[in-house]
């Protein structure tokens, strides 16, 4: 349906008059004020009006989602009394009846494998991480860890579009595009919303990315998040071809968009002004995207801190920096999404390559933010989309085994802008298998990054197929103010 269209269908008289006699009076209202006094320049990813709704802390969002559902028992859930239940039969008063993936139901036994990586104590928090961790875990005073989300979808497909919009149905708006029709960006050169895909190690089970994880749905299309390219230029013809000036292309394009915009005032088609921003966007990061992905500039202490794979596109480190130059000038969201943490088998082994490909640029990031100035206006958030399973899939050994997924209770952490560090929030069972203690739901999570945005999630709507439309759904999702600062 045409907004547009839909809007004038569903006006009635009494409402037009109305409308108009007020439109009527601010016009003349407009006109007393000092004609003089006009904009300089518009910004190309304006806020809605009266956006932000209140001060938030954080001015951008860096969201690092691990895709696949890495193991929590292995790297944030510290459950030492495990070892004890080694190879024995998960006990019917943990499981409680609840249900399995079809790769599990039908094993004869789930026997319980206890981790066999080591965990420490670090900070002054003291909170526990596992040795696969090491950089990141240098930064716990900084972060809360949520050890109790959990989510409803037990497969990768819907549990990924789920964390991604809020839904487990395709179709619906990304977090990133929910901030970028929002809150805008304050660049000029950029997109609002710009995505990672990079590669990863070749023993990762990697799940399929679709790109509905980073899509605006029902929103404008001009929301979508940008995916930058590892291989070859960042983005697809971003060169003009040979023969072809950036004057001439700048020419090319005003006439275009002089026709565009004919196009727009006889159908006033939303999606017209969509394609003229799109092109112009388009011309604009032919300059602000080489310079983007050029580290020449930055210091050999800087790179050496994001370890030897930093200059290479379509690495994690690499995509980490650049995710630090992206927020650096105005983008107001940067997804980094990881594949290959689908460990149904061989975890001990996938796990680690997984960790060593990430843990350092994950820590260096927080590092780089924080010594910059921008971590405490920048959200960071890192998890996947469901957890796993304390029994083991297939053979177990004490230095092998796999597990399922596992929806009812996974770790995610978030650090700086507006989040409380240092803290540890939610508490699961012995076997991190139920929680008993504080919550979370992604939904609930969600809204309280709104918040940390300065955004109330109630009142931040688009009205589709019938209804208001919300990141956070219409069942009545809760901030959670304890992670807050």
């Amino acid at each position: 349906m045409n907004p547009l269209f839909e809007y004038h269908l569903q006006h009635t008289r009494r409402q037009f008059f109305a409308s108009a006699g007020l439109s009527l009076g601010g016009l003349a209202l407009g006109m007393c004020q000092n004609r003089a006094q006009q904009p300089v320049t518009s910004p190309v990813h304006p806020a809605l009006p009266g956006f932000p709704q209140f001060p938030g802390k954080a001015k951008a969002l860096i969201y690092l989602h691990a895709n696949g559902a890495p193991s929590q028992i292995d790297l944030w859930d510290h459950k030492p009394g495990m070892q004890r239940y080694f190879d024995q039969n998960l006990p019917e008063s943990v499981r409680m009846g609840q249900r399995l993936s079809t790769m599990t139901s039908g094993q004869a036994r789930h026997p319980v494998a206890p981790t066999k990586f080591k965990f420490t104590q670090h900070g002054r928090c003291g909170t526990w991480v596992s040795e696969l961790l090491p950089h990141t875990a240098k930064h716990v005073d900084d972060m809360c860890l949520i050890k109790s989300v959990f989510t409803n979808a037990i497969n990768h497909d819907p549990a990924c579009t789920f964390v991604m919009t809020g839904s487990e149905v395709p179709g619906k708006a990304s977090i990133g595009s929910w901030l970028a029709y929002g809150l805008g960006a304050e660049t000029q050169n950029l997109p609002a919303f710009v995505v990672f895909t990079p590669r990863f190690p070749a023993s990762g089970n990697g799940q399929a990315l679709f790109t509905r994880m980073w899509s605006s749905g029902f929103l404008p299309t001009r929301f979508n998040g940008v995916a930058l390219r590892g291989a070859g230029d960042p983005v697809l013809y971003v060169q003009n071809p040979p023969g072809v000036s950036g004057d001439d292309r700048r020419v090319m394009l005003d006439a275009l968009a002089r026709l565009n915009q004919r196009n727009f005032e006889r159908l006033g088609d939303p999606d017209t002004q969509t394609r003229i921003a799109q092109y112009e966007m388009a011309f604009r990061m032919q300059t602000s995207v080489p310079d983007l992905v050029d580290l020449r500039n930055e210091t050999q202490a800087t790179l050496d801190m994001y370890g030897p794979g930093v200059r290479e596109p379509g690495t994690y480190a690499n995509s980490a920096i650049l995710a630090r130059r992206l927020i650096e000038r105005g983008v107001r969201v940067v997804q980094i999404l990881h594949r290959g943490w689908d460990q149904h088998d061989n975890l001990p082994v996938a796990l680690k390559n997984q960790c060593d490909d990430t843990d350092r640029a994950n820590g260096a990031l927080l590092q780089d933010l924080k010594q910059r100035g921008l971590l405490d206006e920048t959200l960071v958030i890192w998890g996947g989309e469901f957890g796993r399973t304390v029994y083991s899939q297939g053979t177990l050994t004490r230095n092998n085994y796999g597990r399922d997924h596992h929806p009812r209770n996974f770790c995610m952490w978030l650090a700086g802008g507006g989040i409380k560090g240092g803290m540890t929030y939610g508490e699961t069972d012995d076997f991190s298998y139920n929680i008993v203690d504080k919550p979370c739901h992604l939904l609930d999570l969600y809204a309280t990054v709104l918040k940390c945005m300065g955004i109330d999630h109630e009142r931040l709507s688009f009205r589709f197929q019938g209804l208001d439309q919300k990141l956070t759904g219409v069942e009545g999702a809760q901030v959670i103010p304890e992670l807050m600062a």
